[in-house]
């Protein structure tokens, strides 16, 4: 039976509490299609749009938050020719600039904006991939152009956007280091790179192990402020390049300019909020299934399960920044081996 509303978390006000909501269950228009959400993963900026910290990713309230989803086509709109009903998908697709998040039961996304789901990951785990691995891919791969035989350091190798920058360029045949603490040791090298206790070893230390002194020739970093003002000192004379997606402070770059080096700013949201863009990030996540499914991309996700009634205590685990990785909330009874 079709019905013509659906169940979502509405925000009313920033800072307030969610509430569950029946609302009316979108139609897919013209290049859409209607998903059926199984997983909305939660990212640090969901938090921060819910908060109302976040001038640079704003949505008009009352909204539906949350960015990435990953569930099934239930319906394709006119012009849709690269999906079909009952396909399984996985995007970055709302949550921000007005567009519905995947806080609800069902979205009507821009299907220039999905890829199909990789079919050795689970609902969960693809729904925790979109906003981070197009961030890695968009400052490692668009920007900075990693070639095999490369050195790549990568600031937060343990972090959810971290973690995924290490695995893509340990793909793409890099020599990768990545900084963290000594108990993020065993995550950071599980994925494939050497770890760099960043409270024991300084900027000048790590560059004298790892490269004898020459500097790395890709520095990514996700964690923004002094660390990025110290990758522009540890990048190779000539052709060393500096990519951040936090990069949002004032910096000084006399340093990167001393060593003839370059850099990179990577704002991920651009093609939900102006429009511009969107089949691009539809490819990436194309290209980041085909590396999950050839078994070189797995997100790391959190152990907690969190549904429509407990997803503020979601918000508050990822607020806090003591989760062990993505959190991810289930929308829909997770079943036929889709969980």
């Amino acid at each position: 039976m079709t019905t013509s509303t659906m169940r979502a978390l509405v925000l009313e006000t920033h800072q307030g509490p969610f509430k569950l909501t029946d609302i009316a269950k979108p139609p897919a228009g013209p290049g859409q299609v209607l998903v059926r959400i199984m997983a909305s993963g939660v990212n640090p900026l969901d938090t921060k749009i819910r908060s109302g910290n976040a001038a640079h990713a704003r949505h008009p309230l009352p909204a539906v938050l949350g960015m990435d989803l990953a569930g099934t086509i239930e319906a394709v709109g006119a012009g849709v020719t690269a999906f079909k009903v009952g396909d399984d998908v996985y995007g970055l697709a709302g949550g921000v600039g007005g567009l519905q998040g995947s806080l609800a039961e069902y979205a009507a996304v821009d299907a220039r904006l999905l890829a199909k789901k990789p079919h050795n990951l689970t609902m969960r785990e693809a729904a925790a991939l979109p906003l981070s691995v197009i961030t890695a891919w968009e400052g490692l791969v668009d920007r900075a152009n990693v070639q095999p035989g490369q050195t790549v350091l990568v600031h937060g190798g343990a972090g959810g956007v971290g973690h995924v920058v290490v695995q893509l360029a340990v793909a793409k045949g890099a020599e990768v280091f990545a900084t963290g603490t000594a108990a993020q040791k065993e995550v950071i090298e599980g994925y494939g790179a050497v770890a760099i206790d960043y409270e024991k070893n300084g900027p000048e230390d790590y560059v004298a192990l790892h490269t004898g002194g020459q500097g790395f020739d890709v520095v990514y970093d996700t964690v923004g402020g002094p660390v990025l003002d110290a990758s522009f000192g540890v990048v190779r004379m000539y052709g060393g390049h500096v990519v951040s997606c936090l990069g949002w402070g004032t910096h000084t770059l006399a340093p990167l300019s001393f060593r003839a080096g370059t850099y990179s700013g990577v704002f991920t949201l651009i093609p939900m909020i102006t429009g511009q863009g969107r089949a691009h990030h539809g490819r990436i996540l194309g290209e980041a299934a085909a590396l999950a499914e050839a078994g070189k991309l797995m997100p790391r996700l959190d152990p907690h399960r969190f549904g429509f009634g407990t997803a503020g205590e979601a918000h508050a685990l990822v607020a806090s920044g003591r989760a062990a990785g993505k959190i991810v909330i289930d929308i829909q009874a997770l079943d036929s081996g889709r969980a």
